[in-house]
């Protein structure tokens, strides 16, 4: 699972994967031309994080 989330929203992002994977996630700050075109899961932001569980 991941989500890209902006910088408001990264603590939900990290507590929605800690819940539901009971393991530490890894945030990866989004570099990539693609991935910063991306939005927010949670709002219209542009996305900053991309919170995975691998």
């Amino acid at each position: 699972m991941k989500i890209i989330c902006c910088k408001e929203h990264a603590e939900l992002a990290i507590d929605v994967i800690v819940d539901e994977f009971e393991a530490a996630p890894v945030v990866e700050l989004l570099t990539g031309k693609g991935e910063l075109s991306t939005t927010c899961e949670y709002c219209d932001e542009p996305g900053a994080y991309k919170v995975s569980n691998i």
